[in-house]
């Protein structure tokens, strides 16, 4: 538990590994049953993973991580060979909704990055129906749906359906190149539970 971070809003809370994922989030309140339980078990208990191409084989060379002052702003910062990226991740007070943002920003050169957004309802064991959706103003987003459960990801990149199938059943992934200057947003909100 001493590699986790923690970002909330007051009434619930996400914790989020060095590696970018958050193993933990329970919706809209702390004592309602998790969508991303990777803490519990693997990655099928759900899981929500921002992070450089190829983590899993040492392109990071060094990551560094801290609070902004005075908040519970959380920015994770990793170097590769190719440039530095940073991640930062808020829950921002309510407006009827839980949201957890999550803004990828290019500091220098440029890093490959890759999403992992697997979410699973009732601690892992609600595989949700995912489909594709876009709001009145033309934004697009994933909307998924498991009984009275239900999140959407909204964001500049977001995942495509697993060709083996689709968005629910094995989770989603994505891939983006995060350039100095560069920003990409994402943000994924509870609609009830």
């Amino acid at each position: 538990i001493e590699d986790y971070a923690v970002v909330g809003d007051t009434s619930t809370m996400a914790l989020i590994g060095k590696d970018g994922s958050v193993d933990w989030l329970c919706l809209p309140r702390f004592d309602s049953a998790a969508c991303f339980a990777k803490l519990l078990g693997d990655e099928q208990n759900g899981r929500w993973q921002i992070v450089p191409n190829g983590w899993s084989k040492g392109v990071v060379k060094r990551t560094t991580r801290r609070y902004r002052p005075g908040s519970l702003v959380l920015e994770t910062e990793w170097e590769t060979d190719t440039g530095v990226v940073r991640l930062i991740d808020v829950m921002p007070p309510r407006d009827g909704h839980v949201d957890l943002i999550r803004r990828v920003e290019g500091v220098e050169g440029e890093v490959e990055m890759a999403m992992r957004w697997v979410v699973r309802f009732a601690y892992g064991k609600a595989i949700p129906w995912v489909r594709h959706i876009e709001d009145e103003d033309g934004n697009e987003g994933l909307f998924a749906l498991a009984g009275p459960a239900a999140v959407i990801l909204r964001g500049d990149v977001l995942p495509e359906p697993d060709p083996r199938g689709g968005y629910g059943a094995r989770g989603t992934r994505a891939r983006q190149t995060a350039r100095a200057s560069s920003r990409a947003q994402g943000s994924r909100r509870s609609t009830g539970s």
